[in-house]
């Protein structure tokens, strides 16, 4: 689960960019006159995005009045749910799947590079405060598991070392391919592709 307590350190205010405002109003519009509320969630994740992978109270604020809600209502959604970060996690956000699939193939090693590259502790920032990392549950990638998500991508098929040079990669700021380390397109088999059929007739 993400940070579900807010950060001691707030910015004072909050308000959307250019192109946050945009996306913001194109959702907006999509539902009826007096169900504007609805688009709560949307605009959470849009505030994340624009203020570095985490929502500080201020936003929570302003989205409250630009959704012309209570400010409580916007404050029940973004606590209740693990995908909005309530204090910093940096630009880069970790997450290692270690349950029980994941586990098995190897998940603590996965842990470990965390540990050795980023901070010893979950829900930590690295030195440089770019980066953190934190265990969760499924991710949903079974088949290509030990996995882990940075920000929105996905990053399958690992062992110690590639996470290792993954997590090097991020941290020297320099651009990382997601998908299966192992060179598998989406979940398809290792062993060349087989049907029930073949299967039957082996």
């Amino acid at each position: 689960m993400s940070l579900r307590r807010p950060a001691k350190d707030q910015p004072e205010s909050f308000e959307f960019n250019a192109s946050s405002l945009e996306a913001a109003n194109v959702i907006v519009a999509k539902y009826p006159k007096g169900k504007q509320q609805s688009a709560v969630m949307s605009l959470l994740y849009i505030a994340q995005k624009q203020n570095n992978n985490w929502i500080p109270l201020s936003a929570m604020k302003y989205i409250a009045k630009f959704l012309d809600m209570p400010y409580i209502k916007v404050y029940e959604v973004a606590t209740f749910y693990s995908m909005y970060n309530l204090a910093p996690v940096g630009k880069y956000f970790v997450q290692v799947c270690t349950t029980t699939p994941c586990m098995i193939r190897g998940a603590n090693q996965l842990v470990e590079a965390c540990k050795e590259k980023i901070s010893k502790n979950e829900c930590e920032l690295s030195n440089d405060k770019s980066c953190s990392w934190m265990e969760v549950e499924c991710l949903g990638a079974c088949v290509n598991a030990p996995m882990m998500q940075i920000n929105d991508d996905y990053y399958e098929d690992l062992d110690k070392q590639k996470t290792l040079d993954i997590l090097d990669k991020i941290l020297n700021r320099e651009t990382i391919k997601p998908g299966s380390y192992r060179g598998r397109v989406n979940n398809e088999p290792e062993n060349n592709r087989k049907t029930l059929m073949d299967l039957k007739n082996a």
